[in-house]
């Protein structure tokens, strides 16, 4: 079998996400030392990043760490998934969209607990690409192996016949220790050129 695969991850990449500042600006609100309000809150990022807690229990953990109440958990946890999903990368979007005929598509991305529901109902990822496999659905992030090998077999393609696209450097390495072809992201231009190569079979790239 050879069936060419494209796995694309999604922050950095499908989406544009700068820095926004905006847990500075809690600590800032909330009358606390720059960085209070991430350390308070690290083992919950940690936990949500791999499914280990639910949606709920997050908030919770948000009201109770920095002293919130409803209305400030709600205008917090909007923050956060505004920071989160960023602004879509369009150029590449679009150019992905028009793959589906060419190869099996694919998304690998490390995650939060609720990015499945906000990713598809803002820019429609689960329509874009055949499997979405998001850390916090699967137990483990990137740059572990298994999240590779999980991507795989849930495209049904064999991991030397995929190409990995993700803005992180650890991440490319362990994708092409893990057998995948693999392109460190710096710009849809040179993205979407080693795409094709893939695709039209240029070999002795890695």
């Amino acid at each position: 079998m050879d069936t060419r695969c494209v796995i694309l991850d999604i922050g950095g990449v499908l989406e544009i996400t700068p820095e926004t500042g905006w847990l500075r600006r809690w600590d800032e609100r909330l009358g606390l030392a720059p960085g209070t309000a991430d350390g308070r809150l690290t083992d919950v990022w940690a936990a949500g990043a791999v499914g280990a807690v639910g949606e709920a229990e997050v908030h919770e953990q948000v009201a109770a760490r920095l002293g919130l109440g409803p209305v400030e958990v709600d205008s917090f946890m909007a923050e956060l998934w505004r920071a989160y999903l960023g602004t879509p990368n369009t150029e590449l979007i679009d150019f992905v969209a028009e793959l589906r005929p060419r190869c099996r598509l694919g998304i690998l991305s490390n995650s939060f607990v609720g990015a499945r529901r906000h990713e598809a109902d803002l820019y429609g990822f689960d329509t874009l690409v055949d499997e979405i496999v998001y850390s916090h659905e699967i137990g483990v992030c990137k740059p572990d192996p298994r999240a590779f090998a999980i991507a795989c077999a849930r495209l049904e393609v064999r991991a030397g016949d995929c190409l990995f696209v993700d803005d992180f450097p650890p991440n490319v390495e362990a994708a092409r220790a893990a057998g995948l072809r693999a392109h460190l992201f710096e710009g849809n231009a040179e993205t979407v050129a080693r795409i094709n190569a893939h695709l039209d079979g240029a070999a002795g790239q890695r």
